[in-house]
């Protein structure tokens, strides 16, 4: 098992406990214990063959057998029979926005409520006023959020479907036979939330059914749905659906262009093949019936002879979506896209401050680690208390720490910077003094979500204009699948960061990957420049920018246009401009 897989099982014990009325204490060691894991430097394997598990702080010997018995056996008889001892409705119910373990405890005691559609019904019937705490506002959000969980039902995000699929296609790459494997779909499209996975593989036909047969017993596996020579389905252990396709490797560009999509790319590239008197489909190039004049069909081995037959520039998988991209291609203007070893370095990350999990030193020997030049560290700005805000005294004592460590690591600094919150009139969490005191600003709204759109989009603005604001982030607080980002005209935003200089970054973080990447494009023609943050709470989170690189390539962005792919001279330049 993973760090990430016990991590999360930890986390979950840690619910249950609470659901079943344990002592707090209890839970709450199992909580501390999961982030403690999910920041762990090293492999838990590792970690337990030089027996430091229970060196580590938060992880008590308890604890630190139960996680053994995980890794190695990758069972824990304590977490099935705590698992079974709880409705496993209760579960499902903690992803209501605004319903945390002990609401729907008090649910359970006291109306039987044990599904979410019993909740729904309760809701709608107004039984929850009978409950100390639960109002009517409170019964109208929970359906509210009800309504927004079963909208997601059949989604995920990007980052959980590209950690399922990845063992699989492993496994299917070295499969005798294979010949060559891809995923498709919205997936390849880097699209930041799918609806399933599309696998499509060349191989030869002596071969398929014990590739089949592989696919269907692969560990991941939890059921199947449909079993057939060319093609199967099953839903993998992360609830998602899998398809995978086997053709012939003649077929596989046309197949791999025709799955991956968009549907509305697929039309135009139709539409143009007609005009050399052919028809395009997930197999061939073929003659049009009705055409007069036919060009001679060429042969495509790759997408890329697909796309050159059409006299058209290869159009990357990220930018199909019928948004400019056929006419940049017919012009030679499709840019090149940023790839993630462009990255020199990231900022926006937390560190045990405020409410990170990792030290200063361990973040940023991380980023070493990654091959970066930098790392900029921005914790909470004061009223954050909830995240651990600093205080001006302990902005001092970070900043003198950052001066050592930028004495004793070699080839490498370390940027001051925070997080500053943008109150509600658009004014910032600090002083103008204190924020001098930083190398970088990033400015977020992190409160008062339910302005309206003028009152949003003017407090923003205002923040962007304040001097000493170098980026904003998360630009418009959302939470994929859990939460719609506050109203706020980005246009006018971006209009804003453009006339003030400031950078708007890409929160590469999983669950937000915000700004939308509709509006990239943009804010590139406006010359705003970007920065692909992760937004990292530990040393594992700072490999998430991958998923803002994703962002950014959908984006339309070149190297150019993110200020991270400069090394650390030229940006602290940039910085200080």
């Amino acid at each position: 098992m993973t760090n990430k897989e016990v991590a999360a099982i930890l986390d979950e014990i840690g619910t249950l406990q609470e659901l079943n009325g344990e002592n707090p204490f209890k839970s709450r060691a199992f909580h501390n214990a999961s982030r403690v894991i999910g920041a762990a430097p090293k492999d838990l394997k590792e970690l337990i063959a030089a027996d430091e598990l229970k060196e580590m702080k938060g992880i008590g010997s308890g604890i630190a057998e139960k996680i053994v018995e995980l890794v190695e056996s990758g069972k824990l008889p304590y977490y099935e029979k705590l698992k079974s001892s709880v409705p496993p409705g209760l579960l499902e119910m903690l992803r209501i926005p605004g319903l945390g373990p002990k609401r729907v405890k008090i649910l359970y005691e006291k109306l039987g409520i044990k599904t979410i559609e019993q909740l729904r019904k309760a809701a709608s019937e107004h039984r929850l006023g009978s409950i100390e705490g639960f109002g009517e506002k409170t019964e109208e959000n929970i359906l509210g959020g009800i309504e927004q969980v079963r909208s997601h039902a059949d989604k995920h995000l990007y980052s959980k479907a590209r950690e399922a699929v990845d063992a699989i296609l492993k496994v299917l790459a070295g499969q005798k036979g294979v010949i060559r494997c891809e995923i498709a779909g919205s997936l390849r499209r880097r699209k930041e939330v799918i609806g399933d996975i599309d696998i499509l593989a060349s191989a030869s036909r002596a071969q398929t059914a014990k590739i089949m047969e592989s696919y269907a017993k692969h560990p991941d596996v939890e059921k199947i749905i449909a079993k057939g020579e060319t093609k199967s389905s099953v839903i993998l252990k992360s609830g998602i659906n899998c398809d995978l396709r086997i053709i012939g490797d003649e077929e596989y560009p046309f197949a791999l262009l025709y799955f991956t999509g968009s549907k509305e790319h697929n039309i135009e590239i139709r539409g143009l093949a007609k005009h050399f008197g052919w028809s395009l489909n997930e197999y061939a190039f073929s003659k049009l019936e009705d055409a007069k004049r036919v060009k001679r069909i060429p042969r495509c081995k790759t997408e890329e002879d697909i796309y050159k037959a059409l006299n058209l520039s290869y159009i990357p998988p990220e930018l199909r979506e019928n948004m400019g991209e056929i006419d940049a291609a017919r012009a030679g203007k499709i840019p090149v896209l940023i790839e993630e070893t462009d990255l020199r370095g990231t900022f926006h990350c937390h560190s045990t401050y405020s409410d990170g999990a990792n030290s200063i030193e361990e973040m940023a020997r991380a980023a070493k680690a990654l091959g970066w030049e930098y790392l900029g560290i921005a914790d909470h700005s004061k009223i954050a208390a909830y995240a651990g805000g600093l205080t001006e005294e302990r902005v001092k004592l970070q900043h003198k720490e950052i001066e050592r460590l930028n004495g004793t690591l070699s080839r490498f600094r370390i940027f001051k910077g925070t997080e500053v919150d943008i109150l509600a009139d658009g004014t910032l969490d600090w002083s103008d003094r204190v924020l001098a005191s930083f190398d970088f600003v990033v400015a977020s709204v992190h409160s008062k979500f339910k302005m309206t759109e003028s009152e949003a989009t003017k407090r923003i603005i205002r923040a962007i204009r304040n001097k000493h604001v170098t980026m904003l982030g998360h630009s418009t607080g959302r939470l994929l699948l859990e939460r719609e980002g506050y109203p706020v005209n980005m246009i006018d935003v971006i209009h804003a960061a453009a006339d003030n200089g400031t950078i708007i970054e890409i929160n590469a973080h999983p669950l937000r990957l915000d700004l939308d990447w509709r509006l990239y494009k943009y804010a590139k023609e406006k010359g705003v420049k970007i920065s692909i943050n992760p937004d990292a709470h530990n040393i594992g989170g700072l490999t998430d920018v991958r998923y803002g690189v994703g962002i950014a390539r959908k984006g339309w962005l070149e190297k150019k246009d993110v200020i991270n792919t400069r090394g650390a001279d030229e940006v602290s330049k940039f910085l200080n401009h």
